[in-house]
C-alpha cells in the first residue's frame, strides 16, 4: 500500500494556475458575502449590550428608589455607590456613560458608549418596553431612542 501510494504522489505534477486562481475567486466571492454579515452581527450586539446595559440600571433604579424613598432622582453615581449612598445597586457602569432616572414620571435620560457605538435616550419618557422593543441596529431609530456611530 506503501509503494502505491509512493508511486501515485510522483506521478501528481501539482494544481494548475486555472485551478490556483479558481480557488482564490471562490474564497474571494465568500468573504465578500461574509464580512458585512459579520459586520452587522458585530453592530447588533453592541447595541443588544448597551440595551441590556440601560435596562439593569433602570432596574437597579427602581430597587435604589425602594430603599431611597425621598430620592426625587437617581443618577449612575448613586447605583455604583461613588454618592453618599453606602449601597451598591450595580457592580459597574457598563458601557453606560451618563444615565439619570426619574422618580415621579419613572422616565430615562441615558446615553452609553460601546467602541465606535453611542446608545442614546435624549429625552425623557423612554420607558423598558421601548427600549426593548429597539431594533438591534443603528439603521432603525424608535421612538426618542437612538443608536449612532462615531467616527
Amino acid at each position: 500500500m506503501k509503494k502505491f501510494l509512493q508511486k501515485k504522489l510522483k506521478e501528481q505534477k501539482g494544481m494548475t494556475l486555472i485551478e490556483l486562481l479558481a480557488v482564490i475567486v471562490i474564497i474571494a466571492i465568500i468573504a465578500a458575502i461574509a464580512i458585512p454579515a459579520i459586520g452587522n452581527i458585530i453592530e447588533n450586539s453592541r447595541v443588544g449590550t448597551m440595551k441590556s446595559d440601560n435596562l439593569n440600571a433602570i432596574a437597579a433604579a427602581e430597587l435604589y428608589i425602594l430603599d431611597y424613598p425621598e430620592a426625587t432622582t437617581v443618577t449612575l453615581d448613586n447605583l455604583v455607590g461613588t454618592t453618599a449612598a453606602p449601597a451598591v445597586y450595580l457592580d459597574d457602569k457598563g458601557s453606560l456613560t451618563a444615565f439619570t432616572y426619574t422618580k415621579a414620571s419613572k422616565t430615562v435620560v441615558s446615553t452609553a458608549k460601546q467602541g465606535t457605538m453611542n446608545f442614546t435616550i435624549a429625552t425623557p419618557g423612554a420607558t423598558k418596553t421601548q427600549i426593548n422593543n429597539y431594533v438591534n441596529s443603528s439603521r432603525a431609530a424608535a421612538n426618542n431612542i437612538t443608536a449612532s456611530k462615531t467616527p
